[in-house]
């Protein structure tokens, strides 16, 4: 199955722009509840996907940054440590079923590499789970048949 189907598009994604602050990035992911949000380029490509714990080990590396002056720092300073791999829109469901292993959401772009939305993680979960309902149903007719 194509996921364009399961796509959310970036304009219901909160995102960050690439030129953010770690003051904005942390207001930003505090109001919405987000642990990971996608950043994105000023020409909308996919940079990359910033996390908590990247704020955090920034933050303990950087003992003398009180919240005060996180407004100073960009978010660009920032490594980002895991790499939330993106798939192109032509991928199919079975592509992202390894990557949501490790990724909350699986960035999607298009061709050249613009990012155009997500595909979230309990999406996936429940596309595979709605594969396996007739096996399960199968499996309680065999059962009350025995």
């Amino acid at each position: 199955m194509n996921i364009a189907f399961f796509l959310l598009p970036k304009q219901e994604v909160v995102c960050l722009p690439e030129n953010a602050t770690l003051r904005q990035t942390l207001e930003k992911m505090e109001r919405h509840r987000y642990t990971a949000v996608p950043v994105i380029s000023e020409d909308g490509k996919y940079v990359g996907t910033v996390t908590e714990g990247d704020l955090l080990w920034y933050m303990r590396s950087h003992t003398e940054l009180s919240f005060d002056h996180t407004h100073r720092v960009a978010l660009s300073e920032i490594s980002l440590r895991l790499n939330n791999r993106a798939v192109r829109i032509d991928a199919n469901m079975e592509d992202l079923i390894s990557l949501a292993k490790t990724q909350n959401f699986v960035p999607v772009v298009d061709d050249m590499n613009t990012f155009i939305g997500i595909v979230r993680r309990s999406d996936i979960i429940d596309y595979c789970e709605s594969l396996l309902l007739p096996f399960q149903t199968d499996e309680k007719r065999v059962k009350r048949e025995a």
